[in-house]
């Protein structure tokens, strides 16, 4: 099965990360965004996939082309960030002509979901989750189990589902049939090209929905989001480390390379490849590749690839009432 998997973003919100780097290949939990996304789809049936690359988009395919040799991977740009739905009609010609079932994920939140159980269904599916604040999200009004409509970003929500992907098409050429004609006719919403508008257009013309609720919705789209989704998948892993001259409050991940000396590790750390850490504590917090700390308490931090980081400890000796600006 085919899955398109859009990753042209700019990850504004997470700058001066993705100034240097895609928002999908900041890590998280020990790998990138997209490699989350990408070895679940492998996991459950999916054999060849088309990205859409915008923003970095060489640095993607470098890196998914070495993470997946064996894996056809087929690459197109989308020149001008224009909607999700623009995105997927720049891959129209990806989409399966043979009436074989496909799907989307989006490369830059990770779901949790019985995905076996989306991809053998008689019906076209969406994941979706409920949340408090739907309107900045595509939201599904639903009956029986279907979906009946589908809005992009309304100021009055009828509900609190949002589109969260993935995407399971059993009619491949009705959703093409459906992106030309919203490009074809200039059709915008929040002046983008949406993707919820081309699978109204199917509902509206007899196409089924069955709307899956995710076990998980992780979003990576803020430095607060990434932390917290940081913190959800590393309470999901079991490994144990010991290092000497080191303390660690599980859940961390420590890449094989990294180098820890006389530190505290975690809760919730994620140590990158080739890192440094001496003489630090370390928790809730993202580290980089390469990166070189010492002598720092560090919380709730993201910290990029070959960042250096060096501080001091103090020691403090105060009485009641005093005033202390260590700045």
């Amino acid at each position: 099965m085919h899955a398109i998997i859009p990753v042209a973003g700019f990850g504004t919100r997470l700058r001066p990360h993705t100034y240097s780097l895609p928002k999908v290949l900041l890590n998280v939990a020990g790998k990138p965004i997209i490699a989350h996304i990408i070895d679940d789809l492998l996991a459950n049936g999916i054999t060849s996939a088309t990205v859409v690359v915008g923003y970095l988009g060489e640095a993607v395919e470098q890196y998914l082309r070495n993470r997946y040799p064996r894996v056809p991977l087929h690459f197109i740009e989308q020149e001008q960030p224009r909607g999700l739905g623009h995105a997927i009609w720049t891959a129209r010609e990806d989409i399966p002509n043979d009436g074989s079932p496909f799907v989307i994920a989006l490369g830059d939140t990770i779901f949790e979901t019985d995905l076996k159980r989306i991809l053998s269904g008689n019906t076209s599916a969406i994941g979706v989750y409920e949340v408090e604040d739907p309107r900045r999200f595509g939201v599904v009004e639903s009956e029986g189990g279907f979906a009946t409509k589908l809005v992009e970003k309304p100021e009055h929500p009828k509900s609190n589902l949002m589109i969260a992907g993935p995407y399971f098409f059993r009619n491949p050429s009705m959703l093409r049939a459906a992106l030309d004609e919203l490009v074809a006719s200039d059709r915008r919403t929040k002046n983008e090209y949406q993707l919820t508008d081309a699978l109204q257009m199917m509902i509206e013309r007899g196409e089924q929905f069955a709307i899956v609720p995710l076990l998980g919705w992780y979003d990576c789209g803020k430095p607060e989001t990434l932390l917290s989704t940081n913190r959800a998948l590393l309470d999901k892993q079991s490994n144990a480390h010991t290092l000497p001259r080191t303390v660690i409050h599980e859940p961390v991940f420590i890449a094989d390379s990294a180098v820890i000396v006389d530190s505290v590790l975690g809760p919730y750390a994620t140590i990158g490849a080739g890192a440094h850490i001496k003489n630090a504590i370390v928790r809730d917090s993202i580290i980089g590749d390469e990166a070189r700390i010492e002598g720092v308490l560090l919380e709730g931090s993201i910290l990029g690839n070959n960042v250096q980081l060096h501080g001091t400890f103090r020691q403090v000796n105060a009485g009641d009432s005093s005033e202390i600006d260590l700045r």
